[in-house]
């Protein structure tokens, strides 16, 4: 009979005079271990229109990477940062079963709960819990008095003994509907880890955090919970940190500074802090990271790192001038074990996403780092929805709920729910004047690249540094004593990225209006859309 000890009881067991679990390293012999990591997958388990990422190449580099360290004597483990849910329709539609099940086939070993694995009821998220054949990992997460989910894991790997806890970011109860949460708290990642790495270097040659907090170069976090550095930078004995959440490769040029024009292909420097190595892998299985460590003599040494891109591809001109897509490294095959079991679940995807729903005379850009920057024509088109279908007069939306662009020519309801993957609903509430600019007010101090960040239709703001000091709502100035309909979501209704909380207002309704079904009927009833007609303009003005 095959024995099983919760790993994450092990020091428990320990104490009451067990022996250590595994053995220690040889202090004369080397181990080699490499670790293998992934972020923010968010529904991609198939390939874009370009052929690029998609779960089938990623098996491909992983099976090669992990023969060629077995080869080697060496011992690998795949992770991941968490964020598996919420993206794209096809996976939404069937509550992310393909990306476990992928998951599962690729042979992943642990990951980090992300705010994204709380987007669906719990019911959804304890169906993933029994389905993932590998542990979700977070010690900061508790139910009652209760952890949700297993702290840590412990591996023994021929001799070298591997620690991999789990951290979610504190941001979560903000960024997740209430309904979802009942009962959760979200404690300090950093008290936490505080608590067990010392408990967990007892036990561990080497310690991991594999967590969902996001890297803020230097720590500079603005108004969201803090990251990885902080983290590194307060708790002292950490290896490793694989991360995720603010999705962007954490590649850095100099210390403290981040790359932001990191090339596909080209050598990566992740960061280091306070003896600590951090890495991220961008978004959506575009990279594979891999990071080769040496221990040996209670030494790890990071021997090398890179981001192994997953057939990504870059814009170069021919001969005769045309443009061609063409990878940034090598054409990487599809694994047909991947692709005979993620087939069946992309075709129903497909079945019921590809109708035209509309079209537009230009693409209305979604990119989360336009949208979380600046006021754009997306924003504004989906707070007239919002106005039209409540009869509202104003409009704010977070731009962490505005997840893609819309097309230049057919709109699909695939490219809809891309735009609008939560299922949120549309709410209005009816305010008086000063609560309206007292709602403004706060929402014009939402850090530029948060989800927080407000679009806004149907009203002209003045903004100087962080203070609203102008509002004016049909092309006059809001008046204090005038009852005003204000529409926003009820992610945002609920208090959710920080908003004001509306929902008990005595002039709050809840439309029940699904907000994809809302954008979708508006645009096939303005078909053909002229973007332009969108364009925010100097409706809002930062000085």
């Amino acid at each position: 009979m095959r024995k099983i000890i919760l790993t994450w009881l092990l020091p428990t067991l320990l104490l009451a005079g067990c022996a250590p679990w595994g053995g220690a390293p040889q202090p004369d012999k080397s181990y080699d271990l490499t670790i293998l990591h992934t972020n923010d997958h968010h529904g991609r388990f198939w390939k874009n229109q370009n052929g690029e990422y998609g779960m089938a190449a990623r098996k491909t580099v992983i099976d090669r990477i992990r023969q060629e360290v077995k080869d080697a004597g060496g011992y690998s483990l795949l992770l991941d940062g968490g964020d598996v849910n919420t993206g794209v329709p096809e996976s939404d539609l069937q509550d992310a079963v393909p990306d476990f099940e992928g998951m599962n086939l690729l042979g992943y070993d642990a990951m980090a709960v992300g705010n994204h694995e709380f987007d669906k009821p719990p019911a959804t998220l304890q169906m993933q819990r029994k389905l993932a054949r590998f542990p979700m990992l977070s010690a900061n997460i508790y139910q009652g008095d209760q952890r949700m989910f297993a702290p840590y894991k412990l591996f023994e790997l021929g001799g070298l003994r591997v620690a991999v806890m789990g951290l979610t970011t504190e941001d979560t109860r903000i960024l997740v509907h209430p309904d979802n949460l009942r009962g959760v708290r979200f404690a300090s990642p950093q008290t936490e880890a505080a608590a067990l790495v010392p408990e967990l270097r007892r036990q561990a040659d080497v310690v991991i955090a594999a967590t969902h907090m996001g890297h803020y170069p230097d720590g500079q976090h603005g108004s969201q919970a803090p990251g990885d550095v902080e983290l590194a930078r307060a708790v002292r004995g950490l290896d490793l940190i694989v991360g995720g959440h603010t999705q962007n490769p954490a590649c850095m040029k100099a210390e403290n500074a981040l790359d932001t024009a990191y090339v596909p292909g080209s050598a990566c420097a992740p960061d280091r802090q306070n003896g600590t190595w951090i890495v991220q892998a961008h978004e959506w299985g575009k990279y594979v990271g891999r990071a080769d460590f040496r221990y040996q003599g209670g030494q790890l040494t990071l021997v090398k790192y890179s981001l192994i891109p997953i057939n990504l591809k870059k814009s170069v001109k021919t001969a005769d001038g045309k443009t061609v897509l063409r990878p940034y490294t090598e054409d990487i095959a599809e694994a047909p074990e991947m692709l005979k079991l993620l087939q069946p679940y992309q075709d129903f995807g497909q079945q019921k996403l590809q109708a035209e729903v509309g079209r537009s005379d230009a693409r209305l850009e979604g990119d989360r780092s336009v949208v979380r920057g600046q006021p754009t024509a997306l924003g504004v088109l989906i707070g007239r929805a919002m106005m039209e279908k409540t009869n509202a007069d104003l409009a704010v939306m977070n731009s962490g709920g505005i997840r893609d662009s819309l097309p230049a020519g057919s709109i699909s309801y695939k490219d809809v729910l891309k735009v609008h993957p939560f299922g949120n609903t549309v709410t209005v509430v009816a305010l008086s004047g000063q609560e309206v600019w007292d709602f403004l007010a706060v929402s014009t101090k939402m850090t530029p690249g948060a989800g927080a960040f407000p679009q806004f239709a149907g009203v002209d703001l003045v903004i100087d540094g962080n203070k609203l000091v102008s509002a004016k709502i049909g092309g006059h100035d809001v008046v204090p004593a005038k009852t005003y309909r204000l529409a926003v979501n009820n992610f945002v209704a609920a208090g959710g990225d920080g908003y004001p909380r509306l929902s008990g207002h005595p002039g709050y309704v809840d439309t029940g209006f699904v907000d994809a079904d809302v954008l979708r009927s508006y645009i096939a009833a303005h078909t053909p859309l002229q973007a332009q007609s969108f364009a925010p303009g100097n409706s809002v003005v930062r000085r």
